[in-house]
């Protein structure tokens, strides 16, 4: 197979967790046999290498998404680059350009897109086989795979097919109604539409230069960003009238509330939490190093991070996103390319962060202009190289670097560090990156 993981969005909806570089996709929260907890990106990666070891799995993603997915999957996982969002069309485009032109995919295989972050089992995927070879036959030009309604959602757009076949022409797409016409749609026989589907690798060439201009792959990530935002459905799906779609009646859940995410976790709670014999259905995911503890709820969640803690009823919780859009916040915990940071504390003249520096990894070499720095080795072994001058540090050690010179830190292995910044004005536009 080669499959094409879209990975994008701020996931807002399942804040604190997760915010503009870590999105939801990345949270740690489903327990595994062996008791350590993976993501649902390394769950659904982890799916796919277990049914197709061989296949071409491309995550297309944002710039600021790239180093969590290395960080969790490895450096040799496929990654298609988005300089910025411009939603799933222009993100499609570029990685059916990235296939083709990058890896030397050829136009007649199927390639299939699907969203990273549905809740899943393997016939889900033995489903995404089936699809491919639809549309490697050729007979159609998108082959689709909709859903069976479990009950009238106002969250999915739908698909009307032509019978209750398993395979079957697509009528119309409809786009998500209220609940009543929802139900009108289910008995008029209307799937979900999960946004999975496929096609041969030359067909979405062809029609991503048909609306845009450009030449080859790097032609179309240098004008990325001047690119109009459109999804794949308005500007594609809802116009090719060669389609089919799939039946699916396995287990898939869009996982994209808190309501919808709890139902799939193993146990009440992630992290250092305590439900009294009086919880009902109570779900606790804690990210901070102070107990929870929940007495007397029924239908509750609590999420505690670094960006703040949310207490809500279930079902209320999808409506989360406007109360989410009006927070302006410092990022407190991202990860990054040679490892992850939290910040501590914040002061006006002052940011107090723990830095984790994977082993073998290295922030870049580079200086502030407005702020002095002192780095304070909690645990671990390195190098520091402080304008130009090298030297081995291990727990304990103190590195101060007055504002404007240049500086790096080396993990030999697992380093971590206490990083105080200093100054009137604390930027993350404050930094000139050089080579050493």
């Amino acid at each position: 197979m080669h499959i094409i993981l879209l990975s994008g969005g701020s996931g807002k909806r399942l804040w604190p967790l997760s915010n503009d570089i870590r999105s939801k996709q990345f949270i740690k929260i489903f327990k595994k046999e062996d008791g350590e907890y993976e993501s649902m990106v390394q769950r659904i990666y982890r799916q796919i290498r277990a049914v197709d070891g061989e296949g071409t799995v491309t995550i297309a993603t944002s710039k600021t998404q790239a180093s969590s997915i290395h960080n969790q999957l490895g450096e040799e996982v496929g990654i298609c680059v988005e300089p910025c969002r411009r939603d799933t069309f222009p993100a499609i485009a570029l990685a059916a350009a990235y296939l083709h032109d990058v890896k030397g995919i050829p136009e007649k295989e199927p390639v299939i897109v699907c969203p990273v972050d549905p809740y899943v089992e393997r016939d889900y995927f033995e489903a995404l086989k089936e699809l491919g070879e639809i549309a490697r036959d050729g007979d159609v030009n998108i082959a689709l795979l909709g859903m069976e309604p479990t009950y009238p959602s106002e969250k999915y757009g739908y698909v009307i097919p032509q019978d209750k076949e398993k395979v079957s022409r697509v009528v119309t797409f409809k786009e998500k109604p209220d609940a009543e016409t929802a139900g009108e749609y289910i008995r008029q026989g209307a799937l979900w539409n999960g946004g999975v589907f496929a096609f041969q690798l030359g067909y979405m060439l062809e029609k991503a230069h048909e609306l845009i201009d450009f030449q080859k792959y790097e032609d179309l990530y240098a004008k990325y960003e001047s690119l109009d935002k459109i999804s794949f459905d308005y500007a594609v799906g809802e116009k090719e009238d060669s389609i089919k779609v799939m039946r699916f009646q396995g287990q898939w859940k869009d996982l994209g509330t808190w309501n919808t995410l709890t139902e799939a976790m193993e146990e009440p709670y992630v992290g250092e939490a305590i439900l009294n014999e009086t919880c009902e259905n109570v779900h606790v995911v804690n990210e901070l190093n102070v107990p929870v503890l929940c007495m007397g709820l029924k239908d509750v969640v609590v999420s505690a991070s670094p960006e703040g803690i949310l207490v809500s009823d279930k079902e209320q919780s999808s409506y989360i996103k406007p109360f989410v859009d009006k927070i302006s916040q410092q990022i407190m915990f991202a990860e990054k390319s040679w490892g992850s940071f939290r910040v501590l504390d914040v002061e006006d003249e002052s940011l107090t962060i723990k830095v984790t520096l994977n082993p073998g990894h290295k922030m870049n070499y580079h200086s502030h202009q407005l702020r002095d720095e002192v780095w304070t080795v909690i645990s671990g072994k390195g190098r520091t190289i402080v304008d130009g001058v090298e030297k081995d540090v291990e727990a304990g050690d103190v590195i101060k670097m007055a504002a404007g010179c240049k500086h790096t830190i080396i993990a030999q292995t697992e380093l971590k560090v206490i990083e105080v910044q200093l100054g009137k004005e604390i930027s993350v536009q404050d930094k000139e990156k050089f080579e050493y």
